[in-house]
């Protein structure tokens, strides 16, 4: 045979491949079919589950076993490709309403699933609702790929299920994304326009406002739904659904419930952390993943104090995932052809292929009724005379001849002839009789409402209509996105809260509270009793002293701010305290004076400010064993140190003989001590309107002027500043203050009243109605 070269140019020959190659992916494979909403791989995947009987009342069957008679009966491409589909169609998050039931491990948003000979699945009741009456001619059956089989070109779709469940592929020179809606919704709209084949769009959305996406979350630019809804192109944003919260009694969060579609939680979290890194945003301490099978969903971001947690949210919603936008390209094939379709074209095409379901089901019924109601015409007639039906088939040589003999004895088909000659004994009994008249007047009246259908487009409509509610009565849910109109915005300015004057107050109760302070009118409360007052801002950093010589820095901002008589937080909450540990004294951070210290042994130290540690806790005092700090106060070098001890001695000596000390150093000699005393209070004051008050172990007290102390050398005994009672051991209390914020206190922490005057400086006290145990400060007036 003589060789034969036909010369093709390169040119047409790529251009014809690459058109069938293109016309392959978009019709076979990425493209969904306006009709059911499903590609070919979707659609062979029900199939198959539909002809293995792996039903939703049937047990779970390998997905292996599904993905591999898919891919040998209808679908000759990759078993893997296809078991990524069919995991799709089973997850809830991807799917609005699912069609495929799967048992195992299907991934999640952040991880893939399983291999697929690990997880099981079967055909959800929804996807059965897909493939109700398949069987009944209602669509087009083709050979598949090798000719073998058939399967179907399209399914009957009992339910919107491109509207639904949207759609997502990318096809050679074009693509399809298409969001999920609410199925009551969609069959709303969808009735509505039966009612009405003239409504407009916006009548149409009065029942579809926008999508519903399986993740929840919110939806705003609600004008990119209405573009997309009238053109099949357009965009909307979602957010992810957020609340602030109290993580702790001092810390704001924020907890996210509901991310974006197609969002996981891992990505939000991966892109947080880079932010973070870079330094790129701001507000943000922590971010923990607490999502669980129980509770779902739930990330917990931490803010920073001193942060605006709103504004902090909105940094989130515009840097990460929280916050993503969705893009509309409605792409789908009509006719074999890929089209762009707005919402009231994909409306009418699904309710056209419903109503011509219904009427090839309506057609398919009828015929086999009037086949039914023909068979069972020729056995009534054949019963109404079985003597002679007898006789004629016992005169008959054979079954032919019988046949042809009933057929013209009795004007008969040869089906019904046929069906007489195959008639067992028992028919003929009355009961059989009566059985059989019942079903011939239900086949007609079967036969006339199927005519009805068929020859009224109003009855039609009513079908379709009635169908689909019942399709939202069985797989319904309430919408779960929210759809917004509009977002505020938090300035950027407003990202850290402002750094506003307040008070942080430790209450003798051992509470510590943030308030801003008001006049004081009426009687003091048990709640004003204040040890330490600390005039600062909100934002400031504070320090905090432990009688155990430990300086402890936090933030003001964590602090809860309180009206006027609340108690806030245990202090324990912002300083790690040790066992019988307390704290003596609070500072402003990177104080400009000295900070001086006293311990019970008479020890006096002045920190100087650039030994403050960056990093708290850590001691900044060296204490003899079993000494401890009793007090301490900022000291410059005009203030005076002020030492009460037991004995009832006072020292009052200038703070600048004490030379400032690093933080091991372990302080001087402060005041010399008769035995067996120690010191219980010392500060540092140079407010020459300020009181001295001391309380006994016997409940008497009394109040002197401070100035009426002389000053004295550092290292000395002091002054006495009370006179003892012979039935009095000691002084158990002292507080130097302003008289106008002085507190005494009972045993109860009750405030008691002051005396009237002020005593000599070593004069003895006042045995009051209520004994004074110790003192405190009320809470200042405002400036």
């Amino acid at each position: 045979m003589a060789e034969r070269i036909i010369d093709n140019p390169v040119t047409d020959e790529l251009s014809r491949s690459f058109l069938e190659y293109s016309m392959s992916v978009i019709v076979a494979r990425a493209l969904p079919d306006v009709r059911d909403g499903l590609k070919p791989v979707h659609r062979r995947i029900l199939f198959s589950l539909h002809e293995q009987g792996i039903r939703p009342s049937s047990p779970y069957k390998k997905c292996a076993r599904v993905a591999g008679d898919t891919m040998g009966r209808y679908h000759p491409h990759g078993d893997s490709a296809i078991y990524e589909a069919l995991v799709r169609l089973a997850q809830d998050w991807s799917m609005r309403v699912p069609v495929v039931d799967g048992h195992g491990n299907f991934g999640s948003l952040d991880d893939g699933p399983a291999a697929s000979r690990y997880t099981e699945c079967r055909m959800s009741a929804a996807g059965a609702a897909l493939l109700e009456d398949l069987r009944e001619n209602t669509v087009d059956f083709e050979p598949n790929y090798d000719g073998t089989e058939t399967e179907p070109v399209v399914l009957p779709a009992a339910f919107p299920n491109l509207l639904v469940n949207g759609s997502q592929g990318i096809a050679v020179g074009m693509a399809t994304n298409m969001a999920p809606h609410n199925l009551a919704e969609v069959v709303e709209a969808l009735k509505a326009m039966l009612a009405n084949p003239k409504i407009t769009l916006d009548e149409v959305m009065a029942y579809l406002p926008g999508p519903d996406l399986p993740t929840g979350g919110l939806i705003y630019q609600l004008d990119g739904i209405r573009e997309a809804y009238e053109t099949g192109r357009g965009s909307f944003k979602m957010r992810a659904r957020a609340h602030i919260i109290d993580v702790t009694a001092r810390k704001k969060g924020i907890e996210v419930t509901e991310l974006p579609y197609q969002v996981g939680p891992e990505k939000v979290i991966a892109k947080i952390k880079e932010l973070l890194a870079a330094k790129k945003l701001q507000g943000v301490a922590d971010v923990k993943d607490l999502s669980d099978r129980k509770v779902g969903l739930r990330l917990i971001i931490e803010c920073k104090t001193g942060f605006n947690p709103a504004a902090v949210l909105d940094e989130l919603y515009r840097l990460t995932p929280l916050e993503e936008s969705f893009g509309i390209n409605a792409v789908c094939l009509v006719d074999g052809q890929p089209r762009t379709l707005g919402l009231l074209d994909l409306c009418r095409y699904y309710l056209a292929h419903r109503r011509e379901v219904v009427t090839r089901r309506s057609e398919f019924r009828k015929q086999k009724a009037e086949a039914r109601a023909h068979i069972i015409e020729g056995l009534l007639v054949a019963l109404a005379a079985i003597d002679e039906v007898v006789a004629v088939i016992k005169s008959s040589k054979d079954t032919e001849t019988a046949r042809t003999k009933l057929i013209k004895t009795f004007t008969l088909s040869e089906i019904q002839a046929n069906h007489i000659l195959e008639m067992p004994l028992r028919r003929l009994t009355s009961l059989e009789v009566t059985k059989l008249k019942d079903e011939a007047r239900e086949l007609k009246n079967t036969i006339a409402l199927l005519n009805k259908i068929l020859s009224s487009p109003k009855e039609l409509t009513r079908v379709v209509a009635h169908e689909l509610d019942i399709v939202v009565e069985s797989f319904a849910t309430p919408r779960r996105t929210t759809l917004l109109s509009e977002v505020t915005q938090t300035p950027m300015e407003a990202l850290q809260e402002p750094d506003d004057p307040c008070w942080l107050a430790l209450a003798t109760s051992g509470h510590l509270a943030k308030f801003r302070p008001e006049p004081q009118k009426g009687k003091p409360a048990a709640a004003d009793s204040m040890e330490c007052v600390l005039a600062t801002s909100t934002n400031a950093k504070a320090l905090a002293l432990t009688s155990t010589g430990r300086l402890h820095a936090f933030n003001v901002a964590e602090v809860p701010l309180v009206q006027k008589r609340a108690k806030g937080a245990a202090i324990a909450e912002y300083v790690a305290l040790e066992p019988g540990e307390k704290v003596v004294a609070l500072f402003n951070a990177s104080p400009a004076s000295p900070l001086a210290l006293v311990t019970a042994t008479g020890v006096v130290k002045r920190l100087d400010p650039s030994q403050i540690p960056t990093r708290t806790p850590a001691p900044v005092i060296s204490l003899a064993e079993g000494d401890y700090v009793v007090g301490a106060a900022l000291a410059p070098d005009e203030a005076f140190l002020v030492l009460v001890t037991s004995d009832a001695q006072l020292l009052k000596t200038p703070a600048g003989k004490v030379r400032p000390q690093g933080r091991a150093a372990g302080g001087v000699a402060g005041m010399r001590l008769s035995e067996d005393a120690r010191v219980i209070y010392a500060t540092a004051t140079f407010d020459p309107d300020v009181v001295l008050a001391t309380a006994t172990d016997q409940g008497a007290m009394k109040f002197t002027a401070l100035s009426e102390y002389p000053d004295k050398g550092r290292g000395g005994a002091g002054v006495r500043c009370m006179r003892l009672l012979a039935s009095e051991k000691s002084v158990v209390a002292a507080r130097v203050a302003a008289l106008d914020e002085l507190l005494t206190l009972d045993a109860k922490s009750a405030p008691a009243e002051l005396p009237e005057t002020p005593g000599r400086r070593d004069a003895s006290g006042t045995k009051l109605s209520a004994p004074v145990t110790s003192f405190a400060q009320r809470l200042p007036n405002a400036q």
